[in-house]
């Protein structure tokens, strides 16, 4: 299984918070995990806003957990024009639109993300 983290679930897991048994499992087991470059961006806005502080850069956290880095290509942003409008929210639009392009599965806790063409595990 190829997984990709929503920002919330790599910033837990980094942190050692619980996480679902089935997440877990997944993330543990997964052939490749994948950490994108919009979790990055994400926390840097949050953290400008003073909203977050985390302990260390994504990098980082990926790097010491052994995830890879995804760059968002043009084929993500392009895959944009084909949601549907369930929400505004920039960071998790692209997160879905990584996934279905890349086929990978979403690790998350956010319920929206149900209403996408997305193959999802709850955190």
């Amino acid at each position: 299984m190829r997984l990709l983290l929503d920002t919330h679930v790599l910033i837990w897991w980094d942190e050692g918070a619980d996480l679902s048994p089935r997440a877990n499992r997944a993330i543990r087991d997964a052939g490749q995990v994948y950490v994108s470059a919009v979790s990055e961006w994400e926390i840097a806005i949050k953290t400008g806003l003073g909203r977050l502080k985390p302990k260390r850069t994504v990098g980082q956290a990926a790097a010491d957990s052994g995830f890879e880095e995804l760059p968002v290509f043009l084929r993500h942003t392009q895959e944009v024009a084909a949601l549907g409008s369930h929400h505004r929210d920039p960071f998790d639009r692209l997160l879905v639109c990584q996934a279905r392009v890349e086929r990978l599965t979403l690790v998350t806790r956010d319920p929206i993300f149900d209403q996408y063409d997305v193959r999802n595990i709850r955190a």
